[in-house]
């Protein structure tokens, strides 16, 4: 399966639960392509990622695309699908990280949701899985293991995504349950259809 993505966070996850097939990123297929995220919810997003893959791969190979991001309850749901891009193509993890503990300080409600729709496409089915993950906005920084919101996502227990060791946050992440989703359904299609 093709994962659309050059993202080694993400590729580490999705290895890790698809550990049964071989995954491949867009740069191992030699694809160096941007699909244009203008989907107003991520499961467009997902779908139009993974089509427009699996055109350009011209293989026989699935495509697994995925879209996800933060959804913060105070403030009506943003960053929402613009989750990577609401600072800008150049900002970092750590400016979007800090603009959101400032914006979310002004308010008591600290609630958010860690939304994954993930798409499977081989040119005939799709496929859909979805993950949340409930949570809160911490107030600073905390961990060095994840990447993107994982350092300010803070679990009911009090610790941020990256505070857990990888295994941890696979068996909870947004995205670690929309793969064991799809992962399900990917098998159930296969059994279905080899009958």
């Amino acid at each position: 399966m093709i994962a659309a993505t050059n993202n080694i966070g993400k590729l580490k996850e999705i290895r890790e639960i698809f550990k049964e097939y071989k995954i491949y990123s867009l740069k191992e297929m030699g694809i160096d392509v941007d699909v244009e995220e203008d989907g107003k919810t991520f499961l467009e997003n997902a779908k139009k990622k993974a089509i427009e893959i699996y055109k350009i791969a011209q293989s026989n190979e699935g495509v697994i695309a995925d879209d996800s991001g933060l959804c913060i309850r105070t403030l009506n749901g943003f960053p929402g699908v613009l989750t990577h891009r609401f600072l800008g193509e150049d900002a970092t993890d750590e400016m979007r990280n800090e603009y959101l503990i400032n914006e979310v300080n002004k308010y008591d409600d600290r609630s958010a949701q860690f939304i994954c729709n993930l798409v499977y496409y081989d040119g005939t089915h799709i496929i859909v899985g979805e993950g949340i993950l409930e949570g809160f906005i911490s107030k600073e920084r905390r961990g060095n293991n994840g990447f993107g919101f994982d350092e300010i996502f803070e679990l009911s227990n009090g610790l941020t995504l990256a505070e857990l060791s990888l295994k941890e946050k696979n068996d909870i992440s947004a995205r670690s349950l929309a793969l064991k989703d799809l992962k399900k359904k990917i098998k159930y299609k296969n059994s279905t259809y080899k009958k």
